[in-house]
């Protein structure tokens, strides 16, 4: 009798344990890392059946970009608006931008909004910085510049580039607030440092024109020629006058500097 006991507990010890679903969504994450969607979708799909949020957002995001599945933009809706319904900040994210782009269903901006402004009052930066893009360059919805200035400033702290720019361009035009040239040039250094094309135009212009920082052609230049390699129109302008005032060395050197890579960003 004890050894069939014995053996027993010997057998359940090596049956596998059952993965959790943690360790399901992990493994699907790391599956889709690898671009191996099918295989995600392989475990995200009965989990999304069993009502797993996260993993009904996963299979709507895969329906929508055609991942793995054929594109089908009406099971992107069903799936994003079940994980939007979960209160999963990442469906809301996504089901807004079904909203915005009227993809799967009409498009609806303020719809959109409710959305983006759920996910964004929860934490997530994209969706505070696309319900900022929305109240102050496109006024497409209700609210104020000081709603749009705070959301913007949310996203920013956590590292979203674009909240970064338009924060500058915020203090520039004076939108809801006065002007500062300095704080409109420390917010464009900031998103410029970490690529962001525009942000290193009105840089560039900065230095060119001195406002908010010291004069310096080379520096001017230089975020000046990166922004137009990484196709800001915002340079254009800005680049004839600054070559003007500059000796061919000085050109030498800053088109020099434009082709190093960006340095680490200060925090």
């Amino acid at each position: 009798m004890m050894g069939w006991l014995d053996a027993s507990l010997k057998a359940f010890r090596s049956k596998p344990a059952e993965k959790t679903t943690a360790q399901l969504m992990s493994d699907a994450l790391d599956a889709a890392a690898g671009n191996d969607y099918e295989s995600a979708l392989a475990i995200w799909g009965p989990l999304a059946q069993q009502g797993v949020a996260r993993a009904q957002n996963n299979v709507g995001v895969c329906f929508s970009e055609g991942m793995g599945v054929a594109r089908d933009t009406a099971l992107a809706f069903k799936w994003l608006t079940l994980a939007a319904e979960s209160s999963d900040i990442i469906g809301q994210r996504n089901l807004a931008d079904l909203y915005f782009k009227g993809e799967g269903v009409e498009s609806n901006a303020v719809k959109a909004a409710e959305l983006y402004r759920a996910a964004a009052k929860a934490g997530d930066g994209p969706a505070q910085d696309m319900l900022s893009w929305m109240l102050y360059e496109q006024q497409m919805i209700p609210g104020d510049l000081a709603e749009a200035k705070s959301w913007a400033e949310a996203a920013a702290a956590q590292g979203v580039v674009p909240s970064m720019t338009r924060l500058g361009m915020i203090y520039h035009n004076a939108i809801g607030v006065e002007r500062d040239a300095a704080e409109a040039a420390r917010w464009w250094d900031m998103a410029a440092a970490r690529g962001d094309a525009d942000a290193q135009a009105m840089l560039g212009a900065a230095y060119q024109l001195g406002a908010g920082v010291p004069r310096d052609a080379v520096a001017a230049l230089m975020w000046l020629l990166r922004a137009q390699a990484g196709g800001s129109a915002l340079a254009e302008s800005f680049l004839q006058p600054t070559y003007a005032a500059m000796s061919e060395a000085e050109i030498e050197r800053a088109r020099k500097l434009a082709k190093l890579p960006l340095g680490e960003p200060a925090s």
